[in-house]
Parts: structure tokens; sequence; C-alpha cells
């Protein structure tokens, strides 16, 4: 494998390889970066790799004769061949699988332990960008926003799920608060014809939402949101992708995880403030029974957000924030 380290190739923020079909801004690029604290010769996983800006900017910073090497994992299929592409040249290997099965990974790879790991949540810009994959209302396209592009879609849910199914996914994943009112118009257009579309579905949330709410924002984002999660089982493989993650570090290894909505967020602070957390005893016991030590320490108490640049260049960075553990 040819063995390039060339930093600035790497920390570039906007690819310029779009020709390959899969165009993608990392976000938090240099904070990322710089907060992984990437070692030469360190083995390095970003389990979630879309286009490969984070990865290559890693593995630009890696010497293999050292030992250095990038792990990137994906369930998109296009994301894998555009990664496999932009890490041609450099210690790295792409797989094909869910970041939840990183643990498998690297022991396919006889890896017992790494030193960092990156996990870039939500929909990628090529899935929001490319209408046909059916992510975005704003472009008419198959009801699909399936990431593996197998298994359930979202036309199933709207088409097959009842109402009070619906309106708890809605709820649950994405805080709209007109659920129960979106989930009865979904069920009522569906007896006249079957739900197909991207624009079909969104006209159906504009109509069953009040008309002060439509003028105030796009009343499509949140429901669009949580049938994507829930298409995707998103908030399942994070918790078990966050385990795997950091189990699998060595001492001093550190978790960088960018998320994109309060859920995600909520779901990653938490954890992270369990496993810095140490004793688990009730406040009035005397003295500690539990023998529970913190297992790691934030490396940061606040998450980072994108500066005044980075959120004039790229829109999706508007509500990104990067939080990062160490383990001890």
């Amino acid at each position: 494998m040819a063995m390039q380290n060339d930093p600035a190739k790497g920390i570039q923020a906007k690819d310029m390889t779009a020709s390959l079909g899969f165009t993608h801004i990392p976000v938090l690029l240099p904070e990322t970066i710089d907060l992984l604290g990437v070692r030469s010769d360190g083995i390095y996983v970003d389990g979630t790799t879309g286009g490969a800006g984070h990865s290559r900017a890693i593995a630009s910073l890696l010497d293999g004769a050292q030992g250095g090497l990038l792990i990137g994992l994906d369930r998109d299929p296009d994301a894998v061949a555009a990664a496999t592409a932009r890490l041609a040249g450099y210690p790295a290997k792409v797989v094909h699988c869910n970041y939840s099965e990183m643990r498998r990974v690297l022991d396919d790879l006889s890896i017992g332990s790494v030193d960092g790991v990156l996990l870039d949540l939500g929909v990628s810009s090529h899935q929001l960008d490319e209408a046909e994959r059916g992510f975005s209302y704003n472009a008419d396209a198959p009801l699909d926003m399936r990431m593996s592009q197998e298994g359930l879609s979202a036309r199933d849910i709207v088409n097959d799920w009842d109402a009070g199914e619906i309106t708890r996914i809605l709820w649950d994943y994405g805080e709209e608060k007109f659920a129960p009112r979106i989930a009865a118009a979904i069920i009522r257009a569906r007896q006249e014809a079957p739900i197909e579309t991207t624009l079909q579905l969104a006209d159906i949330i504009r109509e069953a939402v009040p008309q002060k709410y439509r003028r105030d924002k796009n009343p499509c984002k949140k429901s669009f949101q949580a049938i994507r999660i829930r298409v995707n089982a998103e908030f399942d493989h994070l918790r078990g992708g966050l385990t795997a993650a950091f189990e699998s570090l060595k001492p001093g290894g550190r978790l960088a995880v960018i998320t994109f909505h309060s859920l995600e967020d909520r779901i990653v602070k938490q954890q992270f403030a369990q496993w810095c957390a140490g004793c688990t005893c009730p406040p009035d016991f005397p003295q500690c029974v539990c023998g529970n030590k913190p297992k790691g320490r934030l490396v940061n108490r606040k998450p980072v957000t994108a500066g005044e640049q980075e959120l004039a260049e790229n829109r999706r960075s508007h509500s990104a924030k990067l939080r990062v553990i160490e383990k001890l």
C-alpha cells in the first residue's frame, strides 16, 4: 500500500474530488483533527467515513511505515466507493459496514485497540443533495431515506404503519408537536392512493399543520428527520457504536463525536457523563460501596461549534456540535 504524508492535502475544508459523485464538505475539520490528537504511528477509525473528508485529513497525518492506519467504515455503498477512491495511496482501509459493527471489523483485522475514533453523525451532504436518495423535502424523488440502500424504507412506514406508530415516531425522533395531526393526514392521504414521493409527503405535512407554523419555518424538517432516524435505526446504532468505540480505545485514546440535532447530542452527552461519573452510590451513603471509578475524562467541557467563517461557508455546520472524551 503506497503511503503519502501531506497534511495540507487532508486539511482542505472542501473536497475537490466531486467528480466522483460524492460531494462532501466536512464540518469542524481542523477542530476535530486537533482534539483527536492524531499521531503519525496511531491507528484511527472513522466510523462514518462518508466522502472521506475527515478520513483523508487523518490519513494524511499517518505514517504507514510506523504502523499508522486509518480504518474507514460506512453503511452506504456510494460512500464506500468514494472513500476507497479518495483514500488510495494513504495508509487506510475502507470497510462496508455500520459503525456499530466496529468491534467485529477490528477483530477481523486483528486489531485489539485503537488510538482514536471519529463519529460524524447524521445524513451526509451527498445523501441530501442526491434527490433520488429520498432524504430531501425540497426535491421530488421516491420515498426512500435508506443510508444502506436496503431494508425498511420511508415509503414502508408512511404507507403501512398505523397512526399510533407514525405519531410516536414523529414525536420520539423529531419532537414534532403536531405529530397526531400529521399522522392522521398521512392515513387519510394513503386511503386515496399510496404515498410514493418526497414532495407528496411534504405537501401532506404542510397541509396538516396550522398556517402560522408554515410561515414561521419549514414544517417538514422534523417529520423527515424523524422518519429518516427510524428507517436507519440511527439511535440504536449510535448507542451500540458509542460503546463499541469506547471499549476499543487504548488508555489515552480519544473518541470524537459530531452531532447535528439535540436528540442525538443528548445521547452522546449522557453517555460521556456516565463514563466520567465514577461512584454511583446514592448521595446519602456514608461511603462508597460500588467501587466504580471514572473510565474517561471530557477533553472539552462544552461542545465545540463552528466559527463565523465556517458558518458563512457551510450552512450544514450551523447545528454541528463536537464532543470529545479520552479513555483513562
